[in-house]
């Protein structure tokens, strides 16, 4: 697999599509830190990290659906940075998603965070992807 944070927002995309409650990916520690972020953010209701037989393990994302119209918390998620194509921002052009409504996911190097915690730190990088 050559991009394996675009594999983990296509089985998110996938399972909320088929309105399913849980979804599991493969672990791995930046995939990690955007599941944290995005239970933070309040788009996931609850996850864990589960240790398995091999060195990788698994992460059980309990996905956040309203109880009234059954409609997901994330309405879609867009990979920006790829393998072949890197998009890095500074701290004065961060990025707007739908006009603040959103989060856009930054790989820094204090870390990965959100644009705006990004933008109170005044660091840039590499963007991972979009969230609404």
């Amino acid at each position: 697999m050559t991009d394996p944070i675009a594999d983990y927002l296509t089985r998110l995309r996938n399972a909320i599509k088929a309105n399913h409650r849980v979804v599991e990916v493969p672990a791995s520690n930046l995939k990690k830190e955007i599941t944290k972020i995005l239970f933070e953010q309040g788009y996931i209701l609850n996850y864990k990290f589960i240790d398995g037989e091999n060195t990788q393990g698994t992460i059980k994302i309990a996905l956040k659906y309203d109880p009234q119209d059954r409609v997901n918390a994330i309405k879609g998620l867009k990979r920006v940075s790829r393998p072949g194509l890197r998009q890095y921002t500074g701290y004065k052009d961060m990025p707007r998603v739908l006009n603040g409504l959103g989060v856009a996911i930054l790989s820094t190097s204090k870390g990965v965070m959100t644009n705006k915690k990004a933008a109170d730190l005044k660091i840039g990088g590499e963007v991972l992807c979009y969230i609404y």
